[in-house]
């Protein structure tokens, strides 16, 4: 794997994840309704919920890749549009972030629970992986080990991103319910997205 490869996935992956989604939400809410005692428990339940959806599409990818070459590479360009399709949707969404607190009281057991089945269970994650994950494989390279890497980068960065929500819910619950500061993290995301989606066409186009 060439490490242009994985940078392109490491800061592609950064930015999606700080998109704020149904997982950002769950964590935001359960952080302002029950503070920092979230954190720990909501980050090891997304980051659960990412390795079996991230699993089970990797496992679909590398069969399909196995099956038909040329159809994977069509699935790369598909994933590559993704991106963009993302990046220019996220710019228009504006700033908001629905997250109400959170005030009943449960046990981490059942808040790593929830997010793990959030995050997992949500056929958008799986649908998200399949499209996502092309972009950045090379057909030619082993991809077991492939798989093991983008796994391992994706989930430390799922957990540190989730960790970082719940913390910043809690110290500074303004900036997490600001409009204003949710709408310049989607017009930066966007943007980069965007750069992204393009990049990995280039980079793929200059591979082949």
């Amino acid at each position: 794997m060439a490490f242009e490869a994985w940078a392109a996935f490491a800061a592609a992956s950064t930015i999606l994840l700080l998109i704020p989604g149904p997982t950002v939400l769950l964590v935001v809410s359960y952080a302002l309704g029950q503070g920092w005692r979230t954190a720990l428990p909501m980050a090891v339940g997304v980051a659960l919920g990412d390795f079996t959806a991230m699993t089970l599409s990797m496992l679909g990818l590398g069969a399909l890749l196995a099956a038909s070459a040329t159809l994977f590479t069509v699935l790369k360009w598909v994933g590559a549009a993704y991106l963009v399709y993302l990046g220019i949707k996220l710019w228009r969404a504006g700033g908001t972030l629905d997250a109400a607190p959170r005030a009943d009281a449960v046990s981490a057991g059942r808040m790593l629970g929830h997010a793990w089945l959030v995050t997992a269970l949500n056929p958008k994650s799986l649908t998200f992986f399949v499209a996502f994950l092309p972009v950045f494989l090379d057909p030619a390279a082993a991809f077991l080990p492939q798989m093991l890497v983008f796994e391992t980068t994706f989930l430390m960065l799922a957990f540190a991103n989730a960790f970082g929500y719940a913390l910043v819910a809690t110290k500074a619950r303004r900036l997490a319910a600001s409009p204003r500061a949710i709408g310049v993290v989607n017009k930066v995301g966007g943007g980069l997205l965007v750069s992204a989606g393009v990049a990995t066409v280039s980079f793929g186009g200059a591979r082949s």
